[in-house]
């Protein structure tokens, strides 16, 4: 029982991930936007900022390159979610184990109690 309800969970949480790019409505090949750049199904914040950086001061010139351009913005917007993932993995990770050494230390340091109630002189 136990290992079919695995598999099922493991099966939506799959579902859950593919599901939503296999349904996404794709521009079309031609579609532009009001500045008349093509239309980008993932683009970012940074696209956005960056071309109105542009708009802003056409002759910025950027402090430095990237050393590893992404193939597309399909990549570089799993690259994104793979830091985002990692990271907030990173802090539970942290986060359990701090609850759980402040708890041990706790629980010790009760059972460790003197039975005099800390005085350290005991009642003959």
């Amino acid at each position: 029982m136990k290992k079919r309800q695995n598999l099922l969970l493991l099966a939506a949480v799959a579902l859950l991930a593919v599901l939503p790019l296999w349904l996404v409505d794709k521009p079309a090949p031609d579609a532009v936007d009001a500045d008349g750049k093509p239309v980008e199904l993932f683009g970012g914040a940074d696209n956005q900022a960056r071309d109105l950086i542009g708009r802003i001061a056409p002759d910025y010139k950027p402090w430095f390159e990237p050393l590893l351009e992404p193939a597309s913005e399909e990549i570089a917007s799993l690259l994104f979610a793979l830091q985002a993932a990692l990271g907030a993995g990173f802090i539970g990770y942290y986060l359990g184990v701090s609850v759980t050494r402040e708890r041990l230390k706790r629980e010790f340091e009760r059972h460790n109690q003197p039975a005099d109630g800390g005085t350290g002189v005991h009642a003959d």
